[in-house]
C-alpha cells in the first residue's frame, strides 16, 4: 500500500535553504535537477518506509533516507509519512 506524505514546517525551510543554496552555487538548471531528486525519494518513502532504517539514536521514532549529500528524516504517523527534516552532514542537530 502506498502512504502519502507531508512536509512539516522545519522541512519546508529546509527545502527553501536547499534550495537557495543550489541555485547560488551551480545554477537553476541544476538546483531543479536536485530539487526534484528529493520528491522522487519523498515518493520512494512512500512506497516502502521499512526499506529505510530507524535511527532512534538520533530522534526516536525517526527513519533516515539519503538523498545525494542530504537526509530525509521522517517517521511514519496514522498510515501518512511526515517529513520531518531533510539535513545535509554540515547541519548538527534535528
Amino acid at each position: 500500500m502506498r502512504l502519502n506524505y507531508k512536509i512539516n514546517l522545519e522541512a519546508k525551510e529546509d527545502l527553501f535553504n536547499i534550495y537557495r543554496f543550489g541555485f547560488q552555487k551551480w545554477g537553476v538548471e541544476q538546483a531543479d535537477v536536485y530539487f526534484n531528486q528529493l520528491f522522487i525519494c519523498f515518493d520512494k518513502i512512500c512506497l516502502n518506509p521499512e526499506q529505510f532504517p530507524y535511527v532512534n539514536e538520533i530522534r526516536n521514532g525517526y527513519q533516515r533516507c539519503v538523498c545525494g549529500v542530504d537526509s530525509i528524516y521522517f517517521c511514519v504517523n496514522n498510515n501518512t509519512i511526515e517529513i520531518m527534516r531533510i539535513l545535509g552532514s554540515q547541519d548538527v542537530s534535528i
